[in-house]
């Protein structure tokens, strides 16, 4: 069969590219550059948990090396530390500082959460620094639970992460990258796509499917006709890379409304990010309009904003990059027609209020390529190929219908809203939640209304992961008896069914293997319509023993069982593929090209 067309060699396109690898999917990337991109430190990636665990798997690198996890979370308004978040050295959660003051005050009483008396010193030297000794405050105990499922975001720039892909690439036998190759035309037939490209490479290129991971101006988007509304210009940065040392050294800043006076157009709001080797991102949010931004009034605002930071005179710096980040929200209307679809930049644009479009174009990336293995191994499916659309689209429109709500009221001017109690908290929590990937604005999506739900069974149990959602990376023993984490397994194509018994790690799997109700539900994985992977894990959040989870290779839940139930996994797992191979094509391929005609 041939292979899968990707066009454009940005991170999606190359991340997919090696995904379909991972589960024997060969596939042309076509790059309209010459294959190196340019280094720019102020274009930079936040890859969430999530995503930058997917990259790893990729590439088969840590990541950590690369880019720089963050050592915590700040965020101020005028003087006053709203709120303090710190991650230990793993980048789990490790505690949180509140602070309560009305919008005036320079006062504050702090509320702390979280684990190790040590964050409380910490927190309360870095309020001290910022509040002039007025922070105060007891500690509460527990930490708040949303809190909790937090993980230190990981930054690093857009041409480290490429330079990784492509390295993996470099290494990979079912890859080819065809640089210099401009896509210019696309023709479908029953049996495949053609691509004709034109540059020093060009030439046409047969495949089995085609996706357009060609960015905003996407060429694979303009041949299939298909609109691209939305907002231009929603907000607009100025942005510098630059090396210096901050009073807070790893932690990632939000300060809404600074204190000094600034220079130039300003909307009152600055953003520092830290990469590694002391290098810090950081943006400048400017007003709606065209305001230009000349070196001059950047470099001004630069040592206003450091001298502000640093209660002093502006502390020495090295200017290493400069730009302008404008942010569109767009959602194309289809992201699927027939062998054609749309991912990453291509299909969506976001990035207000602190959201990453690449973490959606990764999640497109692993939603797509399991679905396109299944179609190329197996045969086309076609409510399997759908449900891209379907659920890729509706979380990435409800993640821009929660920025578009929120914009008002954090970019609509102060007056009388700024003093309503509790406003500038809510405000600080929304922010918050964009820039660290948790709630409406950040939060990875769950497929709830996926059309590869299964139907309601009797058998179904409650877990902490509703049906759809991501699981949780809990550790697994694996066939060959390793322990390794979930997400290790994800993938490569295959579906996953974790049996949760307690009990199980500490003895060998030898002595547990055929024991109990292991024999039966080996038998009943093995009976799937589609090859599975067993596993067990001690425990999983919310789980009663015996419960046995069915898992996508993306990661996400199919539904949860309470025991062994041979018919009811086997229905799951069917409902997963989409139903019977085969059995609903051809009335969905007449429906769409009814649906297309209609369109058009």
């Amino acid at each position: 069969m041939d292979p899968v067309i990707i066009a454009g060699a940005g991170p999606v396109g190359l991340a997919l590219s090696l995904a379909l690898a991972r589960q024997e999917v060969p596939s042309v990337v076509l790059d309209e550059g010459p294959g190196k991109d340019e280094q720019r430190l102020a274009r930079t990636v936040v890859l969430r948990e999530d995503t930058a665990a997917l990259v790893e798997r990729l590439t088969g690198l840590p990541l950590s090396g690369a880019g720089f996890r963050w050592a915590g979370w700040r965020s101020m308004r005028r003087k006053q530390v709203m709120r303090e978040i710190t991650f230990d050295a793993a980048g789990s959660f490790a505690g949180a500082l509140d602070f309560d003051a009305g919008p005036e005050s320079s006062g504050s009483t702090a509320r702390e959460t979280g684990s190790g008396a040590a964050y409380g010193v910490h927190g309360a030297k870095g309020s001290a620094h910022a509040l002039k000794g007025s922070a105060q405050g007891s500690k509460s105990g527990a930490p708040d639970s949303k809190d909790a499922e937090l993980s230190a975001p990981l930054h690093l720039t857009q041409h480290t992460l490429t330079a990784a892909l492509r390295e993996a690439i470099a290494h990979e036998r079912l890859i080819k990258l065809a640089v210099n190759s401009r896509l210019v035309s696309v023709e479908q037939e029953t049996s495949g796509v053609t691509a004709h490209t034109r540059g020093s490479n060009g030439t046409w290129w047969r495949g089995s499917y085609l996706v357009g991971c060609d960015g905003p101006r996407s060429t694979v988007r303009k041949l299939q006709d298909i609109r691209f509304p939305g907002r231009t210009a929603v907000e607009r940065h100025a942005v510098a890379a630059l090396r210096t040392e901050l009073p807070w050294p790893g932690e990632a800043l939000l300060h809404r409304m600074p204190p000094w006076r600034t220079s130039g157009p300003s909307a009152g709001e600055v953003t520092a990010r830290p990469l590694a080797d002391d290098v810090w991102r950081v943006d400048w949010l400017l007003p709606p309009g065209k305001d230009l931004v000349t070196p001059d009034l950047l470099v001004t605002r630069i040592r206003e904003t450091l001298a502000g930071w640093s209660g002093g005179p502006t502390p020495p710096y090295e200017l290493l990059d400069t730009g302008v980040h404008t942010v569109h929200h767009r959602l194309a209307r289809r992201w699927r027609s027939g062998r054609v679809f749309l991912a990453g930049d291509a299909a969506h644009l976001l990035g207000a209020l602190g959201t990453q479009g690449l973490d959606e174009g990764l999640r497109d990336a692993d939603n797509l390529a399991w679905k396109l293995a299944v179609a190329w191994h197996h045969g086309p499916h076609e409510a399997l190929l759908d449900s891209y659309q379907v659920e890729r689209r509706a979380v990435v429109a409800a993640r821009l219908r929660a920025a578009d709500q929120a914009l008002p009221l954090l970019r609509g001017g102060g007056g009388l809203r700024a003093y309503v109690p509790g406003s500038a908290r809510g405000h600080d929590v929304m922010l918050t939640d964009g820039h660290l990937g948790r709630g409406p604005l950040g939060r990875p999506g769950t497929y709830a209304d996926s059309p590869l739900a299964p139907p309601p069974s009797e058998s179904e149990t409650p877990v902490e992961s509703a049906p759809g959602a991501p699981v949780v990376d809990v550790r697994v023993t694996a066939e060959d008896g390793t322990f390794v984490p979930l997400r290790d397994r994800l993938g490569r194509g295959v579906l996953l069914v974790v049996l949760i018994a307690p009990g199980t790690g500490v003895w060998e799997r030898k002595h547990w293997v055929t024991a109990g109700i292991m024999p039966r539900l080996a038998a009943a994985v093995t009976a799937l319509p589609h090859p599975a992977e067993l596993l067990v894990a001690e425990s999983y959040p919310g789980a009663a023993a015996h419960s046995v989870l069915l898992v996508r290779p993306d990661g996400h839940l199919v539904t949860a069982l309470s025991g062994v139930r041979p018919a009811d996994l086997y229905a799951a797992a069917e409902a997963a593929l989409g139903g019977p191979a085969g059995a609903a094509a051809e009335p969905e391929r007449e429906a769409r090209a009814d649906r297309t005609v209609r369109a058009g």
